[in-house]
């Protein structure tokens, strides 16, 4: 059996972390404390005017690039 590399443990580490924070998260009833939430408020989703329309493009290029990063094996 192949023993874990150093970064194979660290993102291991992360999901559980992420998973650790979004749940309780998640099971509140506050607002403004899921990742979804943070992601809305940092690139100005629910604000009107044009002024936030460059965060958006940023956010959905990212996740566009993100998409076809991974699905393409990293050949993008």
């Amino acid at each position: 059996m192949q023993a874990l590399s150093y970064f194979t443990i660290a993102w291991i580490g992360s999901f559980v972390y992420f998973f650790a924070v979004e749940v309780p998260a998640l099971l509140n009833d506050r607002k403004g404390d899921t990742l979804s939430e943070h992601i809305w408020n940092w690139f100005a989703i629910r604000r009107k005017g044009r002024a936030w329309r460059a965060r958006r493009f940023v956010l959905g290029a990212f996740l566009l690039w993100l998409s076809i990063h991974f699905m393409t094996g990293g050949l993008v």
